[in-house]
């Protein structure tokens, strides 16, 4: 190669190197163009339903639209992979749950920590065990001793390894000294239709994904993880799994913190564009609806108190699952303390 094309050459690498570098950078008008948020499981589910009317929201405050994308698989490890891969400009955000999030690491399905990434936290929904309707187990105890009668039969359907579902299913199983057979799927919403359909005996998913269902009837909902009882519309009480096991009560309330995430680099003044964003969405008249009407808590949570919320809940979903026997690596490995 002679000299001249050598410096051209130098000098093309320089140039790109300095358009990768503006690409995490962005600045005050953003944003220009539409901004894609992956969803990493399946439609229906929690995580998907907040997505979207999170995306409603912040859509309206920056006339844009918020493109919503369902990439299922593998836990929630294929959609977090893809936002990785994604250019890092802030046009493509990860919506997720926080539980499925942390479990990640110690699960073998993805190397990505907290501490990498910034949150912006939404809704609150808790975990409820729930059978079909034409089911056997008419209550928690019930389908404990149906656990305990029929070791590693009685089939819990959830939305994978780590996620949610699988967490509450493993507490339950736990506090209850006996072993079940955990049926993974690519998603809250089909688990449950799985359950529906008499495919698992029960679904350990969460309040927002079966409320209609267990008010029209089609589920019956055994106990909630939450620190109370729970009543829906007809007068329908869910009890408290406290009540049936009371060493479950020193980890509850237990359920899913869904929301949003990009990872850290980009420029300031992007980050604060995203909060604008946020911030508008989560005081929107149909986000508040929405969560009177699906039974969650709305969060709106910042990035700063985001951050450390998630961290504590890493710690608890890290040490839980190797407790459990079921992760394949230790949270030691990571460097997260037990809670």
């Amino acid at each position: 190669m002679s000299r001249l094309k050598k410096v051209l050459a130098i000098a093309s690498a320089v140039a790109l190197m300095g358009v990768t570098a503006c690409a995490g950078g962005g600045g005050d008008d953003f944003p220009t163009r539409d901004i894609n948020v992956t969803v990493p499981f399946g439609a229906g589910g929690s995580t998907d339903l907040t997505a979207r009317i999170v995306g409603e929201g912040m859509g309206a405050h920056f006339e844009n639209k918020i493109v919503v994308t369902n990439t299922p698989g593998a836990a929630g490890s294929v959609g977090t992979q893809s936002v990785m891969n994604s250019k890092h400009d802030g046009y493509t955000l990860l919506a997720d749950g926080m539980l499925s999030f942390t479990s990640m690491p110690v699960m073998g399905t993805l190397e990505t920590l907290p501490k990498d990434w910034d949150f912006w936290l939404a809704t609150y929904t808790p975990n409820v065990i729930a059978v079909p309707a034409s089911s056997p187990y008419q209550t928690i105890d019930d389908l404990v001793q149906g656990m305990k009668d029929n070791p590693g039969q009685v089939s819990a359907g959830t939305a994978g390894p780590g996620s949610a579902g699988h967490i509450a299913a493993e507490l339950l199983a736990n506090a209850a000294d006996a072993e079940y057979k955990h049926v993974p799927y690519e998603g809250g919403n089909p688990a449950i239709l799985a359950a529906l359909a008499g495919e698992v005996d029960f679904a350990p998913q969460l309040l927002v994904e079966m409320q209609d269902m267990i008010i029209a009837g089609d589920l019956r909902a055994l106990a909630t993880l939450s620190d109370k009882d729970i009543t829906l519309e007809g007068g329908i009480v869910i009890p408290t799994i406290a009540t049936a096991l009371p060493d479950m009560a020193s980890i509850l309330p237990m359920g899913e913190t869904t929301g949003l995430a990009v990872q850290k680099g980009l420029d300031e003044s992007v980050l604060k564009s995203i909060d604008g964003g946020f911030e508008a969405a989560m005081k929107s008249q149909a986000f508040l609806d929405f969560c009177a009407e699906k039974g969650m808590d709305p969060v709106a949570m910042g990035r700063a108190d985001a951050a450390k919320r998630v961290d504590d809940l890493q710690k608890i979903v890290a040490w839980t699952l190797f407790d459990a026997g079921v992760a394949e690596n230790s949270p030691e490995d990571f460097e997260i303390p037990r809670p």
